[in-house]
């Protein structure tokens, strides 16, 4: 038996406690001092400008256009952007860290950071030209331009290819007829159309283009603005309508019927912001109830010490570092150019978007009827989190992917 050597008890050899193996110094949530340094212009910024918004947006439904262009000048509306465009040329670990860091505060403004940064730019700088990225990146990644992407439509959501918006050829470019509905960044206000949009549209039997449509084309208007949205009130949701729009043939993002291939390249680093999203929303309601079960008292005692408080905390706080953890890895091994990624992008997304709704059940359910009440960021987290579940890709789209793809492929299991 070996009971009397200290390393049979668990301790490190003297090596190796006083010089730790590289790879146990590696930091999975900030691999590297670029992103260290991402991670504190983001806590200042979120304190210092995020934060005091977002109570009073939300209950405006009124999205925040100079915190916007605050976010722009800061570099937070670009950073998987090349340099040349203004953006950072930063990695999806980058992208997790911005869409974590505004959920904590506001998911809302997090949602239009997300719309206008990845499913417009950073869409348009994998499947776009050199002329259009010259021509419309570097005003995106500063927020002076306000952009999206259009798919849903009244009668088309999960089943892409039944979409109704039609492009057809006219001259030296295309006509565009149709309505897009639920579009974030639709419109900067109830009447003010977004600047550019990535829009889709069938131009053949199942066969979908993209093209990109700008604010000032005849026959783009601003279609019914959503009000009263359970949550994410502070990104405008709005119909977008294309009556007869001509769209030019250099705003054809590759070539016509790659359109579904655009988008479903872009689907991955989408899912994975959205579960970043989530992250934001379980790290704030996990901050809040424990500081409220340490605060509050009931028969004379701190609520943490019940067992059923305790409960809520103790699951919630495993399965936020669960999801973070797979999200981040997922994130660090994401690839912008290649494909065959969609198997854990869907699945972070999956887990994260019902952990956070859980979580912030939680947390409403530790603070009881103080929770319930507007006044509390408990109240905004448990609504918006319900998003999640819903857009870029429902729970049961996620479930039909993941299955598809591990019976394909049983190996992906491990």
């Amino acid at each position: 038996m070996n009971a009397g050597r200290p390393e049979a008890q668990g301790a490190a050899p003297e090596s190796e406690a006083s010089e730790p193996a590289p790879w146990r110094a590696f930091d999975l949530f900030a691999p590297s001092d670029e992103h260290a340094l991402l991670a504190e212009s983001l806590r200042a910024f979120v304190d210092g400008e995020v934060e005091p918004q977002a109570a009073q947006h939300d209950r405006e439904e009124r999205f925040n256009l100079a915190l916007f262009r605050q976010a722009g000048g800061l570099g937070l509306l670009g950073v998987t952007l090349p340099e040349r465009y203004g953006g950072a040329g930063m990695d999806a670990v980058a992208a997790v860290q911005v869409l974590e860091a505004l959920s904590f505060a506001d998911p809302g403004f997090g949602l239009a950071v997300l719309a206008h940064s990845y499913l417009f730019a950073h869409n348009l700088w994998i499947n776009g030209n050199e002329e259009q990225c010259d021509r419309l990146l570097p005003k995106v990644a500063s927020g002076e331009h306000v952009a999206g992407m259009c798919m849903t439509e009244p009668g088309a959501g999960t089943d892409v290819l039944s979409m109704q918006t039609r492009a057809r050829r006219d001259g030296e470019g295309w006509r565009l007829d149709g309505v897009k509905t639920y579009i974030t960044n639709g419109g900067i206000d109830g009447e003010t159309l977004g600047d550019v949009f990535i829009v889709y549209a069938a131009t053949g039997e199942r066969s979908l283009s993209a093209f990109l449509v700008e604010k000032g084309m005849e026959g783009f208007r601003l279609g019914q603005k959503w009000e009263d949205k359970l949550g994410m009130r502070a990104s405008l949701t709005a119909e977008l309508v294309f009556d007869g729009v001509w769209v030019p043939d250099r705003n054809l993002m590759g070539e016509a019927g790659q359109g579904t291939r655009h988008m479903m390249r872009n689907l991955e680093i989408e899912r994975l912001t959205l579960a970043a999203q989530g992250l934001g929303i379980a790290q704030r309601s996990l901050r809040v109830m424990v500081d409220y079960a340490s605060e509050r008292k009931s028969f004379g005692r701190p609520l943490r010490d019940f067992g059923q408080i305790q409960r809520y905390i103790a699951e919630t706080f495993a399965e936020y570092r669960a999801a973070r953890a797979y999200v981040y890895d997922t994130a660090r091994r994401l690839s912008f150019t290649k494909a065959g990624q969609r198997v854990d992008a869907d699945a972070t997304k999956l887990f994260a978007a019902q952990m956070a709704k859980r979580a912030a059940d939680a947390a409403m359910q530790v603070l009881g009827g103080a929770g319930y009440m507007g006044e509390n960021v408990v109240e905004r987290l448990w609504r918006d989190a319900k998003l999640l579940e819903i857009g870029g890709g429902t729970l049961e789209a996620h479930h039909k992917n993941i299955t598809k793809d591990l019976s394909r492929e049983p190996s992906l299991i491990g």
